[in-house]
């Protein structure tokens, strides 16, 4: 049973930030977005070995998640990182793990 509402805000959102970033897929269309250096208009799914549904589906939660946005251009959809929320959401990630890191708990 998934209790998420029982955590607070800051755990709930790291762990939805975890969730996106946690298949392959979608860490290869931020990769390639970052590599691109600019804005996509085009069929990313050209450069995936996936299917343009299944990539349509990836690009949704990424989206949803804030992580890149699509505009729509035409006939064409152009697709950017949302570089200010992903340094958040990385900021977040590395506050969280820094915690954890500096516990005074050895098991070793």
């Amino acid at each position: 049973m998934r209790k998420p509402e029982v955590f607070d805000k800051e755990l709930q959102d790291l762990a939805e930030f975890a969730k996106v970033i946690s298949h392959p897929a979608r860490l290869a269309i931020l990769k390639y977005l970052a590599e691109t250096k600019t804005c996509i208009s085009g069929d990313i799914s050209d450069k995936l070995p996936l299917s343009r549904t299944t990539v349509s589906q990836h690009l949704k939660e990424l989206r949803d998640k804030g992580l890149i946005h699509g505009e729509i251009d035409g006939l064409k959809i152009n697709y950017c990182l949302c570089c200010p929320e992903i340094e958040e959401s990385l900021r977040k990630f590395e506050e969280f793990f820094n915690k954890v890191k500096s516990a005074e708990v050895s098991c070793c």
